[in-house]
């Protein structure tokens, strides 16, 4: 019987995903732009834009990150977020501060952590984050694309070619 809930056990975390960093943003490096993709991140620096991850993201004790809405599957908080949070799983360290609103399924924070907008506790959560696929992913490429709208022609485009100048001579 106690062995049966150990095995429970092994397959419930055999099942979660294990997540760990695999990039980090070091402190005294400011960033300005759009973060995407897939894994773990950590921001120790400075970092203003958006961000879209599957994975974690962790803001260490000395990160700053401003974003309008930031999303990721799980977001820990020990620096400072100036934005809003949709993740699956939040958490705010004792050091953490948190300016903005929050969209979870699982929240925790430490004794002594600031947190400055509202809690909305989910069931489920569609963070977005998949990005849209690119003409060539879909199977076309721009060339087929401006062919299928030249009025229905199925001709292939010539080629352009580039005349050679003709110098003037000139008579004494």
């Amino acid at each position: 019987m106690f062995r049966r809930r150990d095995e429970e056990q092994a397959d419930t975390q055999a099942a979660q995903p294990e997540q760990r960093i695999t990039s980090v943003l070091g402190d005294g490096t400011t960033y300005h732009g759009k973060l995407t993709g897939r894994g773990g991140v950590r921001i120790e620096g400075a970092f203003e834009g958006e961000i879209s991850l599957e994975g974690m993201l962790v803001v260490g004790t000395t990160g700053r990150v401003t974003c309008e809405d930031l999303r990721a599957n799980t977001v820990v908080v020990a620096g400072a977020v100036r934005g809003n949070i949709t993740a699956e799983k939040v958490e705010i360290r004792a050091s953490g501060r948190v300016w903005g609103d929050v969209v979870t399924i699982a929240f925790s924070t430490e004794e002594g952590a600031f947190l400055r907008g509202q809690i909305r506790m989910e069931e489920e959560i569609e963070l977005g984050t998949e990005e849209e696929p690119q003409a060539e992913e879909i199977g076309e490429t721009e060339e087929e694309v401006v062919m299928e709208e030249a009025d229905g022609k199925e001709e292939k485009p010539k080629p352009k070619r580039k005349r050679a100048s003709k110098k003037a001579s000139t008579k004494n």
